[in-house]
């Protein structure tokens, strides 16, 4: 390790040797070729600045004197992008020591013109006002966006519900049992025109692929032109289950029988298989469905069987089969006895 004398001997060595190259002949000859080069650059950038080229130049802009009840669903662009056209030295200047203050739109002067909820504001009012920031030599080309305009609305407003849009993939034998909306609603702002057009809040578009347990999502709600959503986003819960096969055995019964007959079917009841959600396995029973056979039916039937029909089925059951899908029929005639 260097103590404090060893430093201070090392560092006075290293100031003589940088003065000795400095005092040399050849350093000076170097020195002064460095200098002749800088120059040339120089005089190379004055000559190459001095023609014309084009660039963009992004201006801020702002809007001013917006009222307490009002509402933009729609707002203009946070800044203009201008191309333009000078020599290089005047757009260096504007990159290096211009600042471009705002361009500022006063929303009550707009306003006050007319009725319609949505303002444009005229091209030439942008150019007169990003034209007093420029040089009288710059000329310029083009404003993006070419058109600047904000709807609003002044308390106009509707809840509606909240629905997803996209694509769900799930693996095999899983399924959706529910979807969940945190809120389940939102408040929407628009003018009356466009607030009636609206009946739900759509996310953005998603994908989701091999989902196989329950998935949460933050998802932004898509834009409406000239609507504004509170809040503008929305979790999104997948409740997500798997499917396991369940077979019930359900009675089939007589529909629009007159009093005095009855429906006899050989087997008197039909087996129903289905896919259910194992968190609903065991609440779906034989009881949550219904088959029947209407005698008009059996009236028009010219065969020895007659198709059943599954008239109710629960909501969580998928895939459904009967077996048999035909019964063997008999119809009884009651006797009635007189007192």
């Amino acid at each position: 390790m260097f103590d404090k004398r060893n430093i201070r001997i090392y560092y006075l060595r290293t100031l003589e040797r940088i003065r000795s190259f400095l005092l040399s002949r050849n350093s000076r000859e170097f020195l002064i070729f460095l200098f002749f080069v800088f120059v040339s650059f120089c005089f190379w950038l004055l000559q190459v600045l001095n023609d014309d080229y084009e660039t963009e130049f992004s201006i801020p802009l702002r809007l001013k004197n917006v009222p307490n009840n009002v509402v933009l669903t729609s707002e203009p662009p946070g800044e203009l992008r201008i191309g333009v056209k000078d020599r290089g030295t005047v757009l260096v200047n504007y990159m290096l020591g211009q600042t471009f203050y705002p361009v500022t739109i006063d929303f009550k002067e707009y306003a006050d013109k007319g009725t319609s909820s949505q303002i444009r504001v005229p091209m030439s009012v942008l150019t007169k006002k990003i034209a007093g920031q420029l040089s009288q030599s710059t000329k310029l080309l083009t404003i993006k966006p070419d058109t600047v305009e904000f709807i609003y609305t002044t308390g106009q407003a509707k809840k509606v519900p909240v629905k997803l849009q996209g694509k769900v993939g799930l693996d095999r034998q899983y399924y959706i049992s529910d979807i969940i909306y945190a809120p389940d609603s939102v408040m929407v702002y628009a003018p009356k025109e466009i607030l009636d057009t609206i009946t739900a809040a759509y996310t953005e578009p998603v994908n989701f692929e091999n989902i196989s347990d329950t998935t949460h999502r933050r998802i932004s709600l898509a834009n409406v032109k000239g609507a504004r959503f509170t809040p503008s986003f929305n979790d999104v819960t997948l409740m997500v289950d798997v499917y396991s096969e369940k077979t019930v055995e359900v009675p089939v019964r007589g529909v629009n029988f007159p009093p005095d007959k009855v429906l006899r079917t050989f087997p008197s009841k039909v087996q129903v298989t289905f896919q259910v959600g194992l968190s609903h396995f065991k609440s779906i029973t034989a009881d949550d469905f219904f088959i029947s056979v209407t005698y008009e039916e059996l009236l028009h039937n010219k065969g020895e069987k007659c198709p059943v029909n599954l008239k109710s089925v629960p909501r969580y059951v998928n895939h459904v089969r009967l077996n048999p899908k035909e019964v063997d029929y008999l119809i009884e005639q009651q006797i009635k006895f007189n007192d």
